[in-house]
């Protein structure tokens, strides 16, 4: 798919059931690869990053059996049964998959050579080398960039401060963690997404948070995984946006993650004065699950700044698509991390938007919306990145006239069925 149509002003009304949570699919498979014996993952996200993980793990000797698209076993071969890879390991466009392989291969008894496309290596390595380094791996990068070297096979434990808020950093950590000579203390600057310390917890890890404070004792083994892995809150961020702004709308999003580290939109947005109510929660896998109904609703300005913007810093292009059409101005502040994701986030969505009409101000660590403001239709670009096309996808539904996302095919990183769900609730896209 190169491009992608939006036609406005559909009322969006239905039921979803969304695909698995895309940064549990990742670290599932990469424990379930170490874990002692079988371990069954159902719910799996079949999206390009997921699956540069998956390619990964076999390329390291484990064994997969793919039952479905969704549904695997996976053969661990145990904390210590990895294998060299006869070649370097290809992360694709996925930092997740290379910053957490950089952890996990930290312990090993081989040394490793990541790479992936063109993207990924502008991406910056040291924010997560430098704290690997700090414990004792020998890891190099290319002028702070991939492809790293990872020499294996030397963890030490001790306590470390991160300085960067990076779930991905601190799952990196963690996963050299389980290979280090006594046990690790990581302690976060802010709160960050805890899938990896749940999923550890719950295989048998002598793991526990206290605040900000992260304690794992390196384990003997590890128990394999029987997890069926919720759907994705940052996937049915998109849908719960549109359900806002277009009027007449009414979505439930069912089995939805609503990890309260990862529910920081639904708390701006509820701010911002959305209706959205979670009902049915419950545990899945020691992750908290509900299902998520969303109305359309009149939004006014907010100002998002320090933690908060740790909470949702992948899903703020969405909020300032929301901004363009809440009463007043949105401000979000401290956000910088975005010029250093797939693309300047910030520049981009601001370029982007811009095209359709938007007032909306660069700043350095953020931007400033103007609202409410009509958006006039038009032809805007992805610049590659999959959560900026879908942002754009959703901005066209409140548009005046058509809009045209070029380079949408980025959209399967992350969500390759974001077009069949959102047409199953009324919207149209080509």
């Amino acid at each position: 798919m190169k491009h992608l149509r939006v036609t406005p002003r559909q009322p969006l009304h239905g039921r979803l059931y969304l695909p698995g949570d895309k940064s549990i699919s990742h670290r599932a498979l990469l424990l379930a690869a170490i874990a002692d014996g079988e371990s069954h993952i159902s719910g799996f996200l079949p999206a390009r990053d997921c699956l540069a993980t998956l390619t990964c793990v076999r390329d390291l000797g484990v064994h997969i059996i793919v039952h479905d698209r969704r549904t695997m076993t996976v053969h661990g071969r145990g904390l210590h049964g990895l294998r060299p890879p006869t070649e370097q390991l290809d992360c694709v466009r996925s930092g997740t998959t290379m910053r957490l392989l950089a952890g996990l291969l930290s312990g090993q008894s081989f040394s490793t050579i990541l790479t992936g496309d063109a993207q990924l290596l502008r991406r910056p390595m040291e924010r997560v080398a430098v704290p690997l380094r700090q414990r004792g791996t020998q890891i190099e990068t290319a002028s702070g960039h991939a492809p790293l070297r990872i020499q294996g096979g030397k963890v030490n434990g001790g306590e470390l401060t991160l300085t960067v808020p990076s779930s991905q950093v601190k799952g990196a950590l963690l996963l050299a963690g389980l290979y280090a000579s006594s046990p690790l203390t990581v302690h976060q600057s802010a709160p960050t997404r805890d899938h990896t310390e749940r999923m550890l917890a719950g295989m048998g890890a002598d793991i526990s948070v206290d605040g900000d404070r992260v304690f794992l004792a390196p384990p003997t083994c590890l128990s394999p995984l029987s997890i069926d892995i919720p759907g994705d809150i940052s996937a049915a961020s998109f849908p719960i946006v549109g359900a806002i702004l277009v009027p007449g709308s009414e979505v439930t999003l069912a089995g939805v993650g609503v990890n309260p580290t990862r529910t920081g939109l639904i708390d701006v947005l509820q701010e911002m004065g959305a209706r959205i109510t979670i009902s049915s929660e419950h545990l899945v896998a020691n992750e908290p699950v509900g299902d998520i109904t969303v109305r359309h609703a009149q939004l006014h300005g907010v100002e998002i700044k320090g933690e908060a913007v740790v909470r949702l810093i992948d899903e703020l292009p969405l909020v300032a698509v929301a901004a363009t059409q809440a009463q007043g101005n949105t401000v979000v502040r401290d956000a910088a991390e975005l010029r250093v994701k797939e693309t300047d986030r910030i520049a981009t969505v601001v370029v982007e938007l811009r095209k359709l009409g938007a007032r909306i101000e660069e700043r350095q660590d953020g931007f400033v919306v103007e609202g409410p403001t009509v958006l006039t239709g038009g032809i805007v670009d992805s610049h590659g990145d999959h959560r900026l096309a879908m942002a754009l996808a959703i901005a066209g539904l409140v548009a005046q006239k058509e809009v045209i996302v070029r380079q949408a095919g980025c959209i399967g990183d992350s969500f390759p069925d974001f077009i069949t769900e959102m047409r199953s609730i009324g919207v149209c896209y080509d």
